[in-house]
């Protein structure tokens, strides 16, 4: 079984940058790599949503495009109601033990985007990030450069 990269936002943002800094290329390639090992490489839908909504925001009608055309070549993971309750559960859990990933007020799309995570339910799952922070709690998840091919 292939290993699954679940991509957060900020291997997302980088990857479809039309400014290519050298860290935006070297994800770029890294992704590429990684795709061309055989892993399966997934958008979740949280993740597009909190990269696009900032693009819209600012205008950016170029990342935009290129948003849209990533999602052509990778797997995109709707948010799923299995996911959206699951999501709860880990945000009511993460309060219930004193370490909450975000401000009660907000919808904590890092919630939303373990539980996604979760619902792929293969061994091989990890997220690509580059803030491991609270997300590791819950699931695997890595920075995306510390993430090798298998």
């Amino acid at each position: 079984m292939s290993r699954v990269i679940v991509l957060d936002t900020g291997p997302l943002g980088l990857v479809t940058n039309p400014k290519l800094s050298a860290e935006s290329v070297a994800c770029a390639q890294w992704l590429q790599a990684h795709i061309k090992s055989g892993s399966r490489a997934i958008i979740p839908e949280i993740a597009d949503y909190e990269v696009r909504r900032e693009l819209l925001r600012a205008n950016k009608t170029k990342g935009i495009a290129r948003l849209d055309d990533l999602a052509k070549f990778l797997e995109y993971l709707p948010i799923s109601t299995n996911a959206m309750r699951q999501a709860a559960q880990l945000w009511a859990q993460a309060r219930q033990q004193g370490q909450p990933t975000a401000s009660d007020k907000t919808i904590d799309g890092d919630m939303i985007l373990v539980a996604q995570a979760m619902t792929i339910a293969i061994p091989d799952v990890v997220i690509a990030t580059t803030n491991v922070g609270h997300l590791s709690r819950f699931v695997a998840a890595k920075l995306w450069q510390n993430i090798t091919q298998s």
